[in-house]
């Protein structure tokens, strides 16, 4: 695959944009995706493949941009006319983790080192970039403590639990997810020492079909209570189909799991717009990393299910003002160190992480059936 990415054609508009623009276009990751399909084994596509030139529908959503319509349409024909019908295919076809870990391949890591590219171009613009660690003078990273929420809703999980046993649907095996799966069971294992918490990872960010498939696996397995780290409400509709229960994340998930549902883990973020917004104004903003957490109002639990007892709100609650004032901590031994799940001692009796800690975690605590790899 040889890609110019730059507009119009360059025979005719000679500005190289992948040197000289400050920005690139959306298309930028099709020679990426074709790419990914001429490695496929066999003749299964080459540039000469055809494949039907008609808008595609996935899951009600349908790309724009088809470039003509009707009939058949080659690859080699797609990729020079730019074609999202085809390009939508192909990425239905091969599986989105599959273009993500091909992008990753070439070095594509994600916002980051562009936001730090744009800034540098932009010195006099302020950027934030959420979930970043990279700082510089006008460049400043914030993110919300997201395993405080997990560790409380733990605690639900396992007053609520039959089984003892919850289920895991997670993304990638990121820090930020590792930390949220053992504050999860750390919650959970407050209540019920035996309590288990069992993993599918889907190398995916969303992906209703197969988080479906993974939280109907996990409940097969013995899982009454699912919790997720992923971007669509398959679980929670997974759970309310099959009579369990399951933790919402980022929102209240009520309307797909009216009756599924215990609690919410939401995250809050306009306070922290808005006091940066207004140092900018004042001429008082400096770079820096924020991490807030329940303290800060950032994250909290809230939007209680019918199943969840009056009872084991006001624990969950009573547990979250601890948490605020600061007597809680989710990755804070008591009088037992904490263990990971080969049982090696990962945070000495009496002792915490630190934040630099957390953000490395590359281990499953003692009670978690899975692994990171």
């Amino acid at each position: 695959v040889k890609a110019y990415v730059g507009g119009p054609d360059f025979q005719f508009f000679q500005y190289d944009m992948v040197s000289r623009g400050r920005r690139q276009i959306g298309s930028t990751a099709k020679p990426f995706l074709y790419t990914l399909a001429m490695e496929q084994p066999g003749d299964e596509f080459t540039p000469q493949t055809m494949m039907q030139n008609t808008q595609p529908v996935y899951n009600g959503w349908a790309p724009r941009n088809g470039r003509g319509g009707g009939g058949y349409i080659s690859l080699l024909n797609a990729l020079t006319t730019s074609n999202n019908w085809i390009s939508a295919r192909l990425i239905h076809a091969l599986g989105p983790e599959q273009l993500v870990k091909k992008e990753r391949m070439f070095g594509i890591t994600g916002y980051m080192e562009p936001t730090l590219r744009v800034a540098k171009d932009f010195p006099q613009v302020k950027f934030e970039n959420i979930t970043g660690y990279k700082q510089t003078a006008n460049v400043a990273t914030a993110n919300a403590r997201h395993y405080e929420g997990r560790y409380l809703s733990g605690i639900a999980a396992a007053r609520m639990s039959k089984t003892g046993v919850a289920g895991f649907v997670a993304g990638f095996p990121i820090p930020e997810v590792v930390q949220g799966i053992n504050a999860f069971a750390l919650g959970m294992r407050s209540v019920n020492p035996q309590a288990q918490v069992k993993v599918v990872w889907l190398n995916a960010w969303f992906d209703p079909a197969r988080e479906r498939e993974a939280a109907m696996t996990l409940m097969d397995q013995g899982a009454d209570v699912l919790s997720f780290q992923v971007a669509s409400t398959a679980v929670m509709a997974a759970a309310q189909e099959r009579g369990k229960m399951a933790i919402a994340f980022h929102s209240d998930m009520r309307k797909d799991g009216p009756d599924a549902q215990l609690l919410a883990v939401t995250h809050h973020w306009g306070g922290y717009y808005a006091q940066r917004a207004q140092a900018v104004r004042n001429g008082t903003w400096q770079s820096g990393d924020f991490w807030g957490g329940v303290k800060d109002g950032m994250i909290k639990v809230e939007h209680f299910g019918p199943k969840l007892p009056q009872a084991v709100r006001d624990e969950v609650l009573a547990r979250q003002q601890d948490m605020a004032q600061g007597r809680l901590q989710p990755f804070q031994a008591g009088k037992q160190p904490i263990r990971d799940n080969q049982g090696n001692v990962r945070i000495p009796a009496g002792s915490s992480l630190s934040d630099a800690e957390k953000n490395q975690m590359n281990w499953l605590v003692e009670g978690v059936i899975g692994s990171v790899q």
